[in-house]
C-alpha cells in the first residue's frame, strides 16, 4: 500500500504532524509519498501533487482549503482530512485521532476494503474548453463585480429558461460547496445528504431566488452584454471568456471520495456563528 500526504503550505503543525503520520505508517511497512512543499520543510524528497492519482490513500492535513488542494491531484483516489482549521466540513478527524484514523483504513485496505462516501465534482464547458473539475463550485462571472461591471445573462436548467437580467454572475455549486462561496452569495444550505446541484446568481438585478435542481441537469449561462466574462473552479482555475458566449456546467468524474469518519454537519454550521 501507499499513502500519499498533502499539507497545509507554510503551518508548521501540519508538517510535524505530516513527519509523525509518515513515520507511523512506515513501521508497518506503508510506502509513503508526500507533497514537495511539505517535503522542503522537512528535508524530504517529495513529489508533485497533482501525481497524488497514483497512490492507494491520500491524507489531508490541514484546513478544508488543503483537502479541495488535495483532491485535485487525487482524482479518484480516496482522500481522508484532518482537521486543523476552525470549521472542517471536508476534514472530520481531529489531529490527536490522526494516526489512529489513517492506520485503521491502511487495516481496511489490507482487509475488506476501505469505506468511502462520494461526493460530486462540477466541471464547465465552453467552445471546446473543459475546466478542471470543482469539488465546491463554478462561478460564471462579469470581469468585473460591482457597479460598471457584471455581465448579461441567462440561465437554463436542460434547456428551460430559468433566470436572466444582468448580474455579478452566475455560481453553480454542490452540496459540499453549499456552505462555502455559495453561502456568502446567499444561497441555501444543503446538507450533504441530498443529491443536487445550487444555482445562485450573484447579485442580480432582479432574477429568481437559488435554485436547488436535479443532479444531473446541464446547466447553462449564456452571456452577453460585456467584453470578458472568467470562469472560475474552486476559487482556483481561471480561465477568461470572449463575451458573447455560453457556458454549460454539468457533474463530472471521478467524484470526491471520502475515507474516514463523516464529520458532523451541523457541530460545523455552528462554528460558522
Amino acid at each position: 500500500m501507499e499513502v500519499g500526504i498533502v499539507a497545509q503550505k507554510g503551518n508548521n503543525r501540519a508538517a510535524f504532524l505530516a513527519e509523525d503520520l509518515r513515520d507511523r505508517l512506515r513501521e508497518v511497512d506503508v510506502r509513503v509519498a508526500v507533497d514537495e512543499a511539505t517535503a522542503d520543510a522537512l528535508g524530504l524528497d517529495g513529489i508533485p501533487v497533482a501525481e497524488m492519482d497514483g497512490v492507494d490513500l491520500v491524507v489531508s492535513v490541514g484546513g478544508d482549503g488543503t483537502f479541495l488542494f488535495a483532491a485535485r491531484g487525487a482524482g479518484g483516489v480516496p482522500i481522508l482530512g484532518v482537521n486543523l482549521g476552525e470549521v472542517g466540513f471536508l476534514n472530520a478527524v481531529a489531529p490527536e485521532e490522526a494516526v489512529d484514523a489513517v492506520l485503521a483504513e491502511v487495516e481496511a485496505f489490507r482487509g475488506e476494503g476501505m469505506r468511502v462516501r462520494e461526493a460530486p465534482r462540477l466541471a464547465a464547458e465552453c467552445d471546446g474548453w473543459r475546466s478542471e473539475p470543482a469539488a465546491n463550485e463554478v462561478v460564471v462571472q462579469g470581469a468585473r463585480r460591482g457597479r460598471g461591471g457584471g455581465v448579461g445573462y441567462e440561465v437554463r436548467v436542460d434547456g428551460s429558461l430559468y433566470s436572466s437580467g444582468h448580474a455579478d454572475g452566475v455560481l453553480v455549486a454542490t452540496p459540499t460547496g453549499s456552505t462555502a462561496y455559495n453561502l456568502s452569495e446567499g444561497g441555501p444550505l444543503v446538507h450533504p445528504s441530498v443529491d443536487g446541484l445550487v444555482v445562485t446568481e450573484m447579485c442580480a438585478e432582479g432574477g429568481m431566488p437559488p435554485l436547488l435542481a436535479d443532479p444531473g441537469a446541464a446547466v447553462s449561462v449564456t452571456l452577453t452584454d460585456a467584453d470578458e466574462a472568467v470562469v472560475i473552479t474552486d476559487g482556483r482555475g481561471q480561465r477568461t471568456l470572449d463575451v458573447p458566449t455560453e457556458v454549460t456546467v454539468a457533474t463530472t468524474e471521478p467524484p470526491v471520495r471520502v475515507a474516514g469518519p463523516s464529520s458532523d454537519f451541523f457541530e460545523a454550521l455552528g462554528k460558522l456563528q
